[in-house]
């Protein structure tokens, strides 16, 4: 018996029980489906966080006062202070630095006209915008002067804009931050949250405007003056450098050993990467969900295989008693398994698609320009997988077939 003639046999055994044969693939197009929608969805998810984190800036590394250990926290106070800021700034001490901004970010009420809204203040410098990739869309950026003569300009962001000037100009307006006379001098472009806290609702003052002017001076035992400081490498290759120079000056001035930190450092690749960790075991986690439903698929391929070898004994015996050999036999139903676990495997591929195309639509809703792309891998991947559950959940009734005896199963009823 050929491949094809065999071939045509099994689909016409499969085709004569439809509905039992849709049902008893059911498990694999499930399964194939749910495997081919979180890949696609993986893959779509770990691009939008990338896309997002490399937003922040370029090759970014973020300074933070404080350790994530409460017993070390006791043990060496958190500091980060305007000293520090300018001994990381100084081209002798981190040579692999492009350009240093701190930031001191505290909550405060934004009132005009009457109206007010709870935002945030982030006391910046006027490289901030050239370092954090921030875009200023109408007036402008305050600068060194301003900086230096602790001006009282601002700049805000979107949602406040929204908040409290839906229908005019904000520029060269006044505001109160926490009752301190502000003007608007510039408006800056939509960002959003980038995982974190939405910087839309912030309003940028000269960082020394909002350490005399807006906020009460730190105490002297765990002095932090900034909140975070963002450093730029000249490149990506100079990250690691960056580490250990900014690592180097701080214990020094702070007089730390090796096995004492009160600050924290991170990179942009640490935030990519733990994020990569979190999606890739969830998307394990539910891998493993959907492949529990193509071991059931498997399973029922296998009972309904048994279920047809009592049905066609006869057959059997009567395919046996014309000279039929039992690697044909069992040839026979190996195939019919396959066929029946590859067919659901590529209705499975058409709802990974069908799933992944809703994935897109629902994706785009919360991130412009994200997309479930079903890739080649996961296609070869799903096809692989129905054959080997064909084969591998089709052998043993394809074996009980190829052993009845000629002479009992053309006896059998």
């Amino acid at each position: 018996m050929n491949l094809v003639e065999t071939i045509r046999i099994a689909l016409s055994s499969l085709s004569a029980n439809k509905l039992r044969s849709a049902l008893t693939m059911l498990g694999i197009i499930i399964g194939v489906g749910a495997v081919i929608t979180l890949l696609a969805l993986g893959g779509a998810i770990q691009t939008l966080v990338t896309r997002e984190l490399q937003g922040l800036g370029s090759n970014l590394v973020f300074v933070f006062p404080g350790t994530n250990d409460p017993e070390q926290n006791r043990r060496v106070p958190p500091r980060l202070t305007n000293e520090d800021v300018a001994a990381l700034a100084d081209p002798l001490n981190v040579p692999a630095a492009a350009a240093v901004t701190p930031q001191l970010t505290r909550g405060a009420l934004i009132v005009y006209a009457g109206a007010g809204f709870d935002g945030r203040v982030a006391g910046v410098t006027p490289n901030y915008p050239q370092v954090r990739n921030a875009r200023v869309v109408s007036g402008r950026f305050f600068d060194q002067t301003e900086l230096d003569l602790r001006s009282r300009v601002a700049v805000i962001g979107a949602d406040v804009r929204a908040s409290l000037f839906p229908d005019e100009d904000p520029i060269g307006k006044r505001i109160r931050i926490n009752d301190v006379s502000f003007e608007v001098i510039g408006e800056m472009a939509p960002r959003g949250g980038n995982f974190g806290p939405s910087e839309d609702n912030l309003v940028f003052v000269p960082i020394t405007t909002a350490q005399t002017r807006l906020f009460p001076p730190p105490s002297a035992v765990s002095r932090i003056d900034v909140s975070v400081v963002y450093i730029q490498a000249v490149d990506e290759r100079r990250i690691d450098d960056v580490i250990d120079q900014v690592t180097e000056v701080l214990r020094r001035r702070n007089g730390l050993t090796f096995q004492d930190n009160n600050f924290t450092i991170v990179t942009q690749q640490d935030l990519i990467a733990s994020f990569g960790t979190i999606t890739g075991a969830l998307t394990a986690f539910l891998g493993a969900i959907a492949a529990i439903s193509l071991l059931v698929g498997g399973i029922g391929i296998m009972n309904i295989m048994l279920v047809s070898v009592t049905e066609r004994t006869r057959e059997i015996g009567l395919r046996k008693a014309v000279g039929a050999r039992r690697r044909d036999i069992r040839f026979q139903f190996v195939i019919e398994a396959t066929m029946l676990s590859l067919l659901g495997g590529l209705l499975g591929i058409a709802l990974g698609y069908a799933l992944s195309a809703l994935g897109t639509a629902l994706l785009q809703g919360v991130a412009e320009g994200a997309e479930a792309r079903v890739q080649l891998d996961a296609i070869l991947l799903a096809t692989l997988t129905s054959i080997a559950v064909g084969l591998i959940f089709g052998i043993y009734p394809a074996v009980r077939a190829s052993r009845l005896n000629p002479i009992d199963a053309l006896r059998y009823e």
